[in-house]
């Protein structure tokens, strides 16, 4: 999983030395280290460039949504966000809830994604799932010359 993040952040990171006009899609992404999605995140979004969530975008994945703009990212009917609680490793490697982590997370998602989390019953070991008509009514549906960017 370390390499997967990795080569996100990579991704990334180098979208900033694309042309401006490049549209970086996100499918298929099951998360990783917080901090390392908000480095590539913030770098993403000093960029500029249009975001297309086109799939899953599970756990850190979900920190776009509170690090760029709305205006920058856009959803398509194929897009699930998934969300959970932050974890870390105890002393024997076995997951734990991080409290401080969680928190982090819940401060950085904007208003309408923090309200639905609570709707949902807050941020648990559980994944809830954000997608549909429930996130196009925060997210804009891609189409147009929004999606192609």
């Amino acid at each position: 999983m370390r390499l997967r993040t990795v080569g996100l952040a990579f991704v990334l990171l180098c979208a900033g030395a694309i042309e401006s006009s490049a549209t970086v899609r996100i499918a298929g992404d099951k998360g990783g280290r917080i901090g390392t999605y908000m480095e590539a995140f913030a770098m993403l979004r000093s960029s500029g460039e249009s975001v297309v969530i086109d799939g899953t975008c599970l756990s850190a994945c979900t920190l776009i949504l509170g690090i760029l703009p709305t205006r920058q990212v856009c959803v398509t009917h194929r897009a699930r966000l998934g969300f959970h609680a932050a974890w870390r490793p105890d002393s024997h490697g076995r997951p734990t809830r991080s409290h401080l982590g969680t928190q982090m997370l819940m401060d950085v998602y904007p208003p309408k994604v923090r309200s639905w989390i609570r709707r949902k019953g807050g941020l648990s070991r559980r994944m809830i799932y954000l997608q549909g008509r429930e996130l196009a009514a925060i997210y804009p549906r891609c189409g147009g010359s929004r999606a192609s960017r």
